[in-house]
């Protein structure tokens, strides 16, 4: 978020950062860096406090880049995150991803890999940590040069319906790596086990763009109240059949969706179906710095996802930004929403959402203690807060010299009373 980026890059410009000027970070990700803030742009851009971090944006396929004019219009330079630590690099039209032949394919990853490496060291960095945020990049472990490797699980990357057991490719690679960050507690219950060196790292928040107040935009100053809303990509994952229903039963009630369509498949005519109703407001994909103004002026928040073999193993970024705002939680109950159980409400059919729905909309669910005690719960997932437990399981495995180091910040996570 514009808010989070503009703090982290003034904090650098007024500090000695990054911490560990030395050691030099290899994100490679699925996303380019100016696509939909997603818990790897949170991430990779606070670890840019310790060390010296480059983003690669994917390379594209040949075909892609010569033959459909895919650069023509794309805003992936234009990102407003600055700071000296933090470098995106895009490897461009002459380094392009290749499926075979496989020695052709290996020689450009090596490319691309030498050319963060020689970014990193204009920086004097001489301590290199390769992070991979999807199994397809295990590729890059072949080629010398990193001291330290880290697997970043934020998904279940078959993304089926129906749970499927774990690749033989992704288990060696959860092997082979000398540290693994996952994000939710059935991803841990599935993969946890393989590699000693495994942390539990949920999503979070950056708190006080959601906690300060702001004020309402002039977009849904006319919808009226009470306003149940949705904010995050509307994707096959969402029971759309379960809110088409409640939106039916409910037209006292205005429901509100902010974000993208995107992936709905089968479901894109119950979306249409949905989107079509009176008291329905599709509002459409939003600067990431803008989301905090829709989620603050809504009356209850929503997590309304089917549950199935692939929901068990999310962690929705939504939950902490939903609760950092104050504002009540109904959701279903998939496997990581059930340890917040005592401060959001779980449904399953229609009927509970209906009275879930109600009972939040109720004064009681809106004093003072409960919006404090949800955004307490918040506050101990702030981004920051997590990122510095990421970076720290990165120092150990540099020695004592560097833990030491690290002991002396200030660790701020607050403690709910």
């Amino acid at each position: 978020m514009r808010l989070c980026k503009n703090r982290l890059a003034e904090q650098q410009a007024n500090s000695n950062f990054p911490l560990f000027p030395l050691v030099g970070v290899i994100g490679l990700v699925p996303d380019e860096w100016a696509s939909i803030w997603q818990s790897r742009q949170h991430v990779l851009s606070r670890l840019s406090v310790y060390f010296n971090v480059v983003w690669v944006n994917p390379a594209k396929g040949w075909r892609e880049l010569w033959f459909r004019n895919s650069l023509q219009n794309n805003n992936r330079f234009h990102h407003d995150f600055s700071s000296h630590s933090f470098m995106v690099h895009d490897p461009g039209k002459w380094l392009p991803h290749f499926y075979r032949p496989r020695f052709i394919a290996d020689c450009a990853t090596q490319m691309r890999l030498n050319q963060a490496y020689r970014i990193l060291r204009k920086k004097k960095c001489d301590k290199f940590i390769l992070y991979l945020w999807r199994p397809e990049f295990s590729s890059a472990l072949e080629f010398n040069g990193y001291d330290l490797s880290c697997y970043h699980i934020d998904d279940e990357y078959t993304f089926s319906d129906i749970e499927q057991p774990l690749a033989v490719e992704e288990k060696s690679l959860i092997a082979r790596v000398d540290q693994v960050i996952i994000h939710s507690p059935a991803l841990l219950e599935k993969k946890g086990r393989i590699n000693p060196h495994t942390t539990l790292i949920p999503n979070g928040v950056d708190y006080d763009a959601y906690a300060t107040p702001v004020d309402e935009l002039d977009e849904t100053r006319h919808i009226p109240h009470p306003r149940i809303g949705y904010v995050g990509v509307i994707k096959k994952q969402l029971d759309l059949s379960l809110l088409h229903t409640l939106v039916m039963r409910h037209q006292e009630w205005s429901f509100i969706f902010v974000g993208p369509m995107e992936n709905l498949f089968e479901q894109t005519s119950t979306a249409h179906r949905l989107a079509a109703m009176p008291n329905v407001y599709f509002l459409g994909s939003k600067p990431v710095h803008r989301l905090p103004a829709y989620t603050q002026h809504l009356d209850v928040c929503l997590l309304c996802y089917q549950v199935n073999g692939y929901t068990k193993f999310i962690y929705p970024m939504k939950l902490h930004e939903y609760l950092a705002t104050g504002r009540p939680v109904v959701a279903s109950p998939i496997r990581s929403l059930q340890d917040y159980a005592h401060i959001i409400t779980l449904a399953s059919t229609v009927d509970e959402w209906s009275q879930a729905l109600s009972d939040a909309l109720q004064p009681a669910e809106h004093s003072p203690e409960k919006l404090e005690a949800r955004r307490c719960i918040a506050r101990q997932h702030d981004w920051n807060n997590l990122v510095q437990q990421i970076a720290y399981s990165l120092c150990k495995h540099f020695g004592s010299s560097y833990t030491e180091q690290f002991q002396k910040i200030p660790n701020h996570t607050p403690v709910c009373v």
